[in-house]
């Protein structure tokens, strides 16, 4: 008897510890991988002046321009922030940031389409910004939140046309909505650097770190469809442009080894013929086509919008 007590403790502590260390490296890569970031540690980072100064951020520019800060529930009862700029026009723009950013990041491409008499909605995507929000699902949760968002603007003007611009995870986010059937108003897509498949992009990103251990993958994946209902493997941008109703217009940089070039190809190729064009930067790494290519690449966004958006 004495023997069995010893051993059902040994194995009661075995699955205690194993369950403790479940909860304890799931919550670590969680934190790493899905959680809110922190604005404080992004300021800290020492290559956060250089990242401005290299993507062309003037976050005075907020100052002089008049934004009214709007709101929206989402589907899950999330409170929803965005920022807009009424330009008296019967087109807008919604300008979708990348993973761990906000609107105020997004603050080049706001002002090229203020500039071009674009209202702007600057939205703050969920668990990001002033955003509620406990977990990022790199753009598949927040293809609702955009719809949320078009069906906003429809009720502000049922007349108004609308354009969803995104970079990066923003871009993938874009993508996806393009492929809902639901989507109220959007007459045009254009999407900077999106991954094609969110858990292959994370596949590359623990391969370019030299992350081998795919057991923190599958831990961290079970995680969170455990703790927020959330499978990584459904964002899959591919799948979602293949059901597109509107024109996308792909962009990305030839030397972007975050996102490789692939990804937009792949992503081409998915989309209907009729609905797709694709406009390469030569010497532009990840989300620095803007930055790269400037007047040409405002000429390529707004030739791709002419015939969609004309002149009120």
């Amino acid at each position: 008897m004495i023997v069995f007590a010893y051993v059902m403790l040994g194995l009661v502590s075995v699955i205690i510890l194993t369950l403790l260390f479940y909860l304890i490296i799931g919550a670590i890569l969680f934190k790493i991988a899905f959680s809110r970031k922190s604005v404080t540690a992004r300021i800290l980072r020492k290559d956060t002046e250089k990242r401005l100064k290299d993507y062309k951020i003037d976050l005075c520019w907020w100052e002089k321009v008049k934004f009214e800060k709007v709101s929206i529930k989402s589907f899950d009862g999330l409170n929803l922030v965005g920022f807009y700029f009424d330009n008296k026009s019967d087109k807008t723009v919604i300008i979708v940031h990348g993973f761990g950013q906000n609107h105020l990041e997004m603050q080049p491409y706001c002002k090229m389409f203020g500039e071009r008499n674009f209202n702007v909605l600057a939205i703050d995507l969920r668990t990001h910004g002033e955003s509620e929000g406990n977990c990022i699902t790199y753009g598949w949760l927040e293809r609702l939140d955009i719809i949320s968002w078009t069906n906003f603007l429809s009720e502000k003007n049922p007349n108004v046309r609308i354009v969803l611009f995104g970079v990066s995870m923003g871009g993938s986010a874009v993508c996806m909505a393009s492929g809902e059937k639901d989507l109220k108003n959007v007459v045009a897509v254009v999407s900077d650097c999106a991954f094609d498949n969110a858990s292959r992009e994370f596949d590359h990103v623990m391969k370019t770190k030299h992350i081998k251990l795919k057991f923190i993958k599958k831990l961290l994946i079970n995680y969170t469809k455990r703790l927020y209902n959330f499978d990584l493997k459904n964002a899959d941008t591919i799948k979602q442009v293949k059901n597109t109703k509107v024109p996308i217009l792909f962009i990305h940089g030839q030397k972007d080894d975050f996102v490789p070039i692939e990804n937009l190809n792949n992503l081409f190729n998915s989309t209907p013929q009729n609905l797709r064009e694709k406009y390469i930067v030569e010497e532009a790494t990840h989300a620095m086509s803007y930055s790269v290519d400037g007047v040409l690449y405002e000429k390529k966004v707004f030739d791709f919008l002419k015939n969609r958006t004309p002149k009120d």
